[in-house]
């Protein structure tokens, strides 16, 4: 399965109010690994940048002037993402900025979404752990994954620590297997479960951490298919 992990910084926040895209960032993953394969571009905004943008990304119009505008790098962006599953931590935005862009660039509406699946990491992360913080530093936090290095917002960084944690956050499902058990942990609690059979002595396996992230990403899932309404959870 083929995945690409994007990330976007924009001259400020309303795509209603023209701001625009100035810097995409992706990584692609395989099968759960990355592949080292990433697009990167500086874009050429061709209008001025908020001052709370500014503060979050640290870039200025003056260092973009040079850069590309977007209808430069659009066939090239669209091949990289084309028929993959794009990982967006709150995707509504970096879409809804894309789609504009796209709109702006060439003749006909062209949608993201149209060319791609798109998953949102935040929506997912909400469901996982509902009431807690879900922004990326948290979720780096969480997850141990090192963002030390991260002194200014940027996308290309971003996607990287995305995907690092969208890939701890549900590893369980690359491991997970039904079938013959390997853990001695669990081969011994079977094996003392056989041996107290006589005196009727219960012995309880719970769940590892990394189970129970694989449990809560297929609940998740299932909550995104079923509107809501997974059985599991009433129970």
């Amino acid at each position: 399965m083929r995945q690409v992990v994007l990330d976007t910084e924009t001259t400020g926040l309303e795509v209603e109010q023209d701001h625009r895209v100035i810097e995409i960032g992706c990584v692609e993953l395989f099968n759960r690994r990355l592949t080292g394969r990433s697009f990167h571009r500086y874009l050429n905004p061709e209008r001025d940048i908020d001052e709370g943008a500014l503060e979050v990304h640290g870039l200025s119009r003056e260092q973009l002037a040079k850069e590309p505008r977007f209808a430069e790098i659009r066939a090239e962006f669209l091949d990289f993402v084309r028929d993959a599953e794009l990982i967006i931590h709150n995707a509504a935005f970096d879409v809804a900025f894309l789609d504009a862009e796209l709109a702006r660039s060439a003749d006909g509406a062209l949608s993201l979404g149209s060319i791609c699946r798109v998953l949102d990491s935040l929506s997912l992360a909400r469901q996982m752990h509902p009431g807690q913080r879900n922004s990326l530093d948290a979720l780096c936090r969480r997850y141990s994954v090192d963002n030390s290095h991260r002194d200014y917002h940027g996308a290309l960084l971003d996607a990287r620590l995305l995907a690092e944690v969208y890939l701890a956050m549900t590893g369980g499902q690359a491991t997970f297997v039904l079938g013959a058990e390997v853990d001695p942990v669990r081969i011994k609690a079977r094996t003392d479960a056989s041996r107290s059979i006589d005196s009727l002595a219960i012995v309880v396996v719970r769940a590892s951490d990394e189970e129970m992230v694989a449990h809560e990403h297929v609940l998740a899932l299932l909550d995104r298919a079923s509107a809501g309404k997974t059985v599991w959870r009433s129970l």
